[in-house]
């Protein structure tokens, strides 16, 4: 993994990162935390089509799994500027758009929570000792970023399989669907490769830059290619027609436990994303988004319709299943500090 030179690694950064993580302290309001949004067992999504702010207010995107984040060079579903969880960090914390947790006119009150605390003055300083005041907001970005980098998924069954040689870590029916998830026909490779399952990957030997941000044809609103207002993905940041509903694509470690699905959690289950696949693009026939995704002038030309049988989409569906890693949802070291569990 890459780390930034200006934030090492150390097991003190983690440690303080894991309790800033989960303490609603760092909401204005005191309602929230990260981990509101990231929960463990759901591999750090929130299960909610969109998630809710602290103030109650409906975001408008899709809580991203954090599996493996430290690996992705761009963050969030549709920012190519925000490439390090140091600069992500600053989003939820300080967006006054649509709140999440709120800090915009409430810094200096809600540092003061932490610095009048005597376990958090122990874990800032030990943590950060060449700051003469380490109770600042880069400081916390920096420690969130640095436990964020510790939450590393490799031990589904897949990996048990592919890279620990148990050849029966995998059922028989996740290794066929395994097999259909790499044929041309299928195509799922294209965008969700290599050990992350995603499309780009930074790592310390440098980065594997592909691409992105994708059009997967999930809209056309307007005939002419339109995704819904308010969320158009990578055109909102670089106004370009042509970036037009292209998002991220999100890792499928995990992916199992992680629906709904798509950067709008538009897609209940992971039958339905196949099911989006093999149309060629989503094909909405009523309401405010009525359109034929598969006529999306925008959308990738990779996105193309193929033939898939019941069987085959079970055992593919099986595959996603194998690689969830129950150690990674259940390990206590990305746990949260507060819980009284042994």
């Amino acid at each position: 993994m890459a780390i930034p030179a200006k934030n090492e690694l150390t097991a003190a950064k983690v440690e303080l990162g894991r309790h800033l993580f989960y303490d609603t302290k760092l909401s204005a309001n005191e309602t929230q935390a990260c981990a509101s949004c990231h929960k463990q067992e759901l591999a750090f999504t929130d299960g909610q089509v969109t998630s809710t702010g602290s103030t109650g207010h409906r975001l408008e995107r899709n809580a991203q799994t954090l599996t493996n984040v430290g690996y992705l060079p761009v963050l969030t579903w549709p920012n190519p500027v925000l490439d390090s969880l140091e600069r992500q960090m600053l989003v939820p914390i300080f967006s006054d758009i649509i709140v999440e947790l709120g800090a915009t006119g409430h810094e200096a009150e809600m540092l003061g929570r932490f610095r009048s605390d005597a376990k958090y003055s122990l874990l800032f300083r030990s943590a950060f000792p060449e700051e003469n005041d380490p109770f600042t907001f880069d400081v916390i970005t920096r420690a969130i970023a640095s436990f964020e980098r510790m939450l590393v998924s490799g031990a589904s069954p897949f990996d048990r399989s592919f890279y620990g040689g148990d050849t029966d870590a995998l059922i028989p029916a996740a290794q066929r669907g395994m097999r259909l998830f790499n044929q041309h026909r299928i195509g799922c490779y294209h965008c969700h490769e290599g050990f992350n399952y995603t499309s780009a990957l930074r790592t310390a030997q440098g980065e594997s830059w592909k691409n992105s941000f994708f059009n997967t044809g999930l809209y056309n609103v307007d005939g002419a290619g339109s995704y819904p207002a308010n969320n158009q993905g990578l055109i909102e940041i670089t106004e370009r027609a042509e970036d037009m509903g292209k998002f991220r694509v999100p890792t499928l470690r995990n992916i199992a436990v992680t629906a709904p699905y798509m950067h709008d959690g538009s897609i209940a289950t992971l039958g339905e994303v196949i099911d989006h696949y093999a149309n060629g693009g989503r094909k909405i026939t009523s309401g405010l988004n009525a359109g034929d995704g598969s006529a999306n002038p925008w959308k990738d030309s990779q996105i193309a319709p193929f033939q898939i049988t019941p069987d085959e989409k079970a055992d593919l569906i099986a595959f996603l299943e194998g690689l969830t890693d129950e150690n990674f949802l259940s390990d206590r070291r990305f746990a949260s500090p507060f819980d009284a569990r042994p």
